[in-house]
């Protein structure tokens, strides 16, 4: 279990963003929060998960963990694209701080996650 649990918890996260997202897509009514936030807290760990699994299989170093200024650089970057760059070039996208809030936070839960499994 001890080395499983970071891919569950990323296996879960794809099952629960895939919900909220195709719940959306069948005009599925959801409460604003889950519709609005989840899938924000989601993807930041989703995307490390997969960088995290690329780089140890690149590696070859089944023990390598993603450091604190790469967990950081991918919050900052999906804060500056999806909070301040979309919402200036495409209607669909708003701009929130609570958004940049969930991508540090999810990243920094992810980030504990990683090296409490490795």
């Amino acid at each position: 279990m001890k080395k499983k649990g970071l891919l569950y918890y990323f296996c879960f996260s794809c099952l629960l963003g895939s919900f909220v997202y195709l719940a959306s897509l069948y005009k599925i009514e959801l409460p604003g929060f889950v519709r609005f936030y989840v899938n924000d807290f989601l993807i930041v760990p989703i995307v490390l998960s997969i960088c995290l699994y690329v780089l140890r299989w690149s590696k070859g170093n089944e023990k390598y963990c993603i450091p604190i200024w790469g967990v950081l650089y991918i919050s900052l970057f999906y804060s500056i694209v999806f909070e301040f760059f979309l919402p200036q070039t495409n209607i669909r996208y708003t701009s929130d701080i609570i958004d940049v809030v969930l991508y540090f936070v999810s990243g920094f839960l992810f980030y504990q996650l990683q090296k409490k499994y490795s």
